[in-house]
């Protein structure tokens, strides 16, 4: 019974969040000689988000590995972000969301056992979801073609609304207001 499935999706969501902590604690660690305590606790947001489309579908182990990557990639996109793209993100939210909903995503793709779901037939689709690790190479096509749609809606609509925020009521504060601290 599917409904049954609740103490599984728990107990992933703990374990990946868990695991994103560590992954995160344990990058910076080693990249930069010292733990980081916001980074981890971004880790550990970053685990929890990577876990939402996979929990039902996935089982333990995976969802270690899918919280550690998660907080190992909270990491690396923040970077990424701050210093390539120029984006004032003071809290990470681009990565810990964005990203880690985007590996998300494509984790069920890879990590969907077939057998720690809510049985088959999900959404109408017969079968039960099975990942490329399981031996199923379509749910990762349709979950990557789910991502690129997202990413291409989610893209343009942030994009032409804050054009249009900028337009009407800008989005900076000057830079006295910086200076004494707002972020």
């Amino acid at each position: 019974n599917g409904n049954l499935r609740i103490g599984s999706v728990a107990v992933n969501t703990m374990l990946a969040g868990m695991a994103g902590g560590f992954g995160a604690m344990f990058y910076m660690w080693f990249r930069y000689g010292k733990p980081d305590a916001s980074m981890s606790g971004n880790g550990l947001l970053a685990g929890l988000v990577a876990i939402t489309a996979p929990s039902g579908f996935v089982n333990p182990v995976a969802s270690v590995i899918i919280g550690l990557i998660g907080g190992v990639l909270v990491c690396i996109s923040v970077e990424f972000v701050e210093r390539v793209m120029k984006v004032d993100d003071p809290v990470g939210a681009i990565s810990v969301h964005g990203a880690n909903g985007i590996w998300g995503v494509i984790a069920t793709g890879l990590f969907a056992d077939g057998k720690s779901n809510y049985g088959g037939s999900w959404n109408g689709v017969p079968g039960s979801v099975t990942g490329l690790f399981y031996g199923d190479a379509g749910q990762l096509v349709a979950q990557l073609i789910g991502v690129s749609a997202l990413i291409g809606f989610v893209f343009t609509l942030v994009f032409v609304v804050n054009m249009a925020i900028d337009a009407v009521v800008g989005q900076r504060v000057g830079a006295k207001a910086e200076m004494e601290g707002l972020d």
